[in-house]
């Protein structure tokens, strides 16, 4: 829950960092400073290198959390509400649960199977009337942020179980830092007198809570009680990003944002009871990167 709790407000900040911050920037710049906060955090721990093929599931890891999902939401933030994107961010959870099917071999049920398909078909809907009739650039940007966090979770709480779920995403994020350097300093603000202080917020939060501080806690727990039923906790994000937006950005929430919001929920709930107890045989993480 901290890890959620964390991750809620996300949309929200990044929708202030944007206002007067290039989206390439406040995307993958976010990573830059959580990774000298890690950098800072992994000397003074004198935690112990990764070896071997954890260097390459690291490099997944980070490509699903540290590039994948935060380049993907900033750049759809710049042209949809927060609370339309809570909507979208709502079949995380189902993301997650996905992947630990796939990563760690856990065998849903046909039940849960049917419950995403109308939790997809849901949020499909919804994007499609919201944008005219027309699926809009921004929707297929936050599906692609949902699959690659999807991805990144379950993968990052595998390596979690064997680094530690601080070390793990300390040590991605270090191991991005040279692919993201030259685009950051390419997108920067020319004076940072000209950045208002909310854009700067936005990013500080993003940069400090969203990309490393939440992570803590969120690996942690997906490594403690399982990816799938752990990750359901998620579907608690979408009201909590809605209510962040109604308090922060002041925007208008909508019934028909709402209601698709309960439907995910629901299906969420029915997916989620519907998956193998932790510990048991079909919840137990194998395989993978």
């Amino acid at each position: 829950m901290l890890g959620v709790l964390g991750f809620s407000l996300t949309l929200p900040a990044t929708r202030l960092a944007v206002v007067d911050l290039d989206p390439t920037f406040v995307g993958l710049g976010r990573a830059i400073v959580a990774a000298g906060l890690a950098a800072i955090t992994l000397w003074v721990a004198k935690a112990p290198k990764p070896v071997g093929r954890q260097w390459l599931r690291l490099g997944a890891t980070a490509l699903g959390v540290v590039v994948g999902f935060p380049l993907l939401s900033t750049w759809a933030m710049k042209n949809v509400p927060a609370a339309h994107g809570a909507v979208i961010v709502g079949l995380l959870p189902l993301s997650t649960a996905l992947f630990g099917v796939w990563l760690a071999s856990e065998r849903p049920s046909p039940l849960f199977w049917m419950s995403t398909f109308i939790g997809s078909a849901a949020i499909a809907a919804f994007s499609f009337s919201s944008g005219g009739g027309l699926f809009q650039t921004a929707d297929f940007l936050l599906l692609g942020a949902v699959v690659a966090a999807g991805f990144g979770y379950a993968e990052g709480a595998r390596l979690s179980r064997e680094l530690g779920a601080w070390q793990t995403i300390s040590w991605a994020l270090l191991l991005s830092v040279p692919v993201l350097l030259l685009p950051v300093l390419m997108t920067a603000p020319k004076s940072i007198s000209a950045v208002g202080w909310m854009s700067l917020f936005g990013f500080a939060y993003v940069s400090i809570v969203s990309m490393y501080l939440a992570f803590f806690a969120w690996y942690k727990g997906l490594a403690m009680g399982g990816i799938a039923h752990v990750g359901q906790l998620q579907l608690l994000q979408p009201f909590l990003t809605l209510i962040g937006a109604v308090i922060i950005l002041n925007e208008v929430i909508y019934p028909s944002q709402v209601i698709v919001a309960i439907v995910v929920l629901i299906c969420v709930i029915i997916g989620r009871r519907s998956m193998p107890a932790p510990g048991t045989a079909a919840n137990r993480v194998t395989g993978g990167l």
